[in-house]
């Protein structure tokens, strides 16, 4: 085989795709992408790979789903293939029997490091798409809208009196972003953008990474149980950190705690609770100053220090304007009550039970 010099076309670290460029002098024979959209679970399919530095190497099996989510980013949009995928696979490509492309090997699921059956694959539509931009600009080019989102779980529509959890609530918006530019509120849930229905979380972020920069498009929100329709105009991503908060750690709390509100001992946000604290003064809330470590509070992700802003999407400043939103939240035969929460900087939607009021 024949070596080349390279030249680094572009890269785009989130879907971990990167273009060479060679110059060969004569024409080289060469593969097609396939249409990634098409492939249905059942499917035969083969990858070459590299496995522990072995060489070239074919192993076959079926496509064992589509679209999966493994929570790797935004934009996780994987096949999943038993197909036996080992360390040094990554890079290679997945084949249709009709000798198409129609994936490139990534990552695997193991304890050992070892394939046990549960390898991904990038679908070739989006690896078509990232290798496009960046042979005409250097750089993949992705919507922007400016919005930090989670899931609307069955507790986040309990807690709101919705009939299903369907789209993506709005934990907190880019200031002087698209959102916020179109008059979106964090509490605000997508359910529609661009004329596509938003059925789970994890669908908003590519609809909109798919959507041309500058773009008009309509959406359509649920605010206070009422659907709203908006116009808003795409931004371009610059910042390719996560929009999700990262997951919750662990912390310990002091055990034997003295339940105050669902286990939590809050105290008001004085300027000596925000020194101690580093808590900038443009945030108004409570302070959650320790809980009960087997409350439903901790179990959830709250810790101490996190600040309690919003309860049920309204503002709260003191302790009985929390105790309030809980006991309006209970007359209403809610089980389930939205804290919205500040943590070092960021903002996250908890759902908590508040059961009867038997604490």
């Amino acid at each position: 085989g024949e070596e080349y010099d390279a030249v680094v076309v572009g890269r785009d670290p989130l879907s971990d795709i990167a273009l060479l460029k060679i110059e060969a002098g004569d024409a080289l024979p060469y593969v097609e992408f396939g249409d990634s959209d098409a492939i249905r679970v059942g499917e035969w399919v083969m990858t070459i790979g590299n496995p522990f530095g072995l060489g070239g190497t074919v192993t076959a099996g079926i496509i064992s789903a589509r679209n999966r989510d493994i929570n790797n980013g935004n934009y996780d949009d994987f096949i999943q293939t038993d197909a036996s995928i080992n360390r040094g696979n990554s890079g290679g490509p997945m084949f249709n029997m009709a000798g198409e492309v129609i994936g490139v090997n990534t990552m695997i699921f193991s304890p050992t490091g070892t394939n046990i059956g549960i390898g991904f694959a990038i679908p070739s539509n989006q690896v078509s798409q990232v290798v496009d931009q960046l042979r005409e600009f250097g750089e993949t080019k992705r919507g922007w809208i400016g919005v930090t989102i989670q899931a609307v779980t069955e507790d986040v529509a309990e807690s709101l009196g919705l009939e299903n959890d369907n789209g993506a609530i709005i934990s907190s918006i880019v200031e002087g972003g698209p959102a916020d530019t179109a008059g979106l509120i964090p509490g605000d849930i997508i359910i529609e953008f661009k004329g596509e229905v938003i059925e789970e979380m994890i669908e908003l972020p590519k609809v909109v990474a798919d959507t041309e920069i500058g773009q008009t498009v309509e959406i359509v929100i649920i605010r206070d149980g009422d659907e709203i329709e908006l116009t808003l105009v795409t931004g371009e991503l610059k910042n390719t950190a996560p929009a999700e908060p990262a997951p919750v750690e662990e912390e310990e709390s002091e055990p034997a705690l003295e339940d105050k509100i669902l286990g939590m001992v809050l105290k008001p946000l004085d300027r000596a609770a925000r020194e101690e604290r580093d808590i900038p003064e443009e945030i108004e809330g409570v302070l959650i100053e320790n809980l009960n470590r087997n409350s439903e509070a901790a179990v959830r992700g709250i810790r101490p220090g996190d600040v309690i802003v919003q309860v049920n999407l309204k503002n709260v400043d003191t302790i009985r304007g929390v105790e309030e939103a809980i006991t309006g939240a209970r007359r209403m035969d809610r089980s389930t009550v939205l804290f919205r929460i500040y943590r070092d900087g960021s903002y996250f939607i908890i759902p908590l039970p508040v059961g009867n009021g038997d604490e």
